[in-house]
């Protein structure tokens, strides 16, 4: 580092270039999306924890799932609601390193999580008599162990790459969390490993999980169109409709970003496309995957039923 240079401390997050009645309606918004994602994830989280029918192995993943979207959710909602209320406010060098690393570690645990549980609903259509045998719970605890530990390897080689270079100016990072390619475009060096790194990483955690998901989900829908029973198949394809829809929307935004050429995604529409990860991702998986499930509403409804009859005593 050459001694004319003055290294970063501190960043200024731009956020969203809008005016101050613009930023306290989004900060009405996203407060509030942030607190249906905790609230309900952390009832998910609840029910099965506490239900003993929703011990198995499809309800363990989707445990691990709540509670990335928690994760997800705290690591970069806070920061822009401050922001929001007051853009001048700074988030620390060291801050905002964290922030990047968590936010790849939490993003790549949920894609792996995602491939996961479609062997798992793969498992559970096409081969039933055997899914207890191959979906036993040492399995189900390597598999969801290996999706953290991985992620956080993987992001643990980025957070190195990227603490490599150096921040000499300026510091206004025009995103409204330390998202990592935002965050390069600040840098004093040159950034070209890290971006290859950036690109193989997302081929190896984006493309390749969504192609085995793609090909589980057409064996599911082959195993679905041969059930003789009208609502065995229906339950089926209600189930893995909905993983679907979360598969396609997550995926194919982070292909969107990480993989398409830049030059054909504004940075504010960029901006836009994160939003769906940090906000409305993490608030929809809990309706989507548990709260439209029957077994997930009995369970709820018992709790407050209990709940409910404790108070009555």
């Amino acid at each position: 580092m050459e001694e004319n240079q003055t290294m970063v401390t501190e960043f200024i997050l731009l956020g969203f270039c809008l005016g101050t009645g613009i930023h306290l309606v989004l900060f009405g918004l996203f407060s509030l999306c942030y607190t249906l994602t905790l609230l309900g994830n952390g009832v998910i989280l609840g029910l099965i924890c506490l239900e003993l029918r929703l011990h198995t192995p499809m309800y363990f993943f989707l445990a691990n799932l709540a509670l990335v979207d928690i994760a997800y959710a705290c690591n970069t909602v806070p920061q822009t609601l401050v922001n929001l209320l007051d853009p001048d406010k700074p988030i620390s060098f060291a801050g905002c390193m964290m922030q990047t690393y968590l936010f790849m570690t939490f993003g790549s645990t949920e894609c792996l999580l995602l491939v996961v549980m479609s062997h798992d609903r793969y498992v559970a259509i096409c081969h039933p008599l055997h899914y207890t045998v191959i979906m036993n719970w040492r399995v189900c605890a390597i598999l969801a162990a290996g999706c953290w530990i991985l992620s956080f390897l993987l992001a643990l080689v980025h957070f190195v790459l990227i603490l490599r270079l150096p921040f000499c100016g300026p510091h206004e990072i025009n995103h409204f969390f330390c998202e990592i390619l935002s965050v390069l475009k600040l840098a004093c060096a040159d950034t070209t490993l890290n971006k290859i790194i950036i690109f193989t990483t997302s081929v190896f955690i984006l493309v390749g999980p969504l192609c085995f998901v793609l090909v589980s989900y057409t064996r599911i829908l082959m195993a679905i169109l041969r059930i003789q029973s009208k609502g065995g198949s229906r339950k089926a394809f209600s189930t893995c409709s909905s993983h679907l829809c979360v598969v396609g929307l997550y995926f194919g935004s982070a292909i969107i970003m990480y993989l398409a050429p830049k030059s054909q995604h504004p940075e504010e529409q960029q901006k836009i496309l994160f939003l769906f990860y940090s906000f409305f991702s993490p608030m929809l998986n809990p309706l989507i995957y548990s709260l439209r499930n029957a077994e997930v509403k009995g369970a709820l409804r018992k709790a407050m039923g209990k709940e409910i009859h404790s108070k009555l005593v």
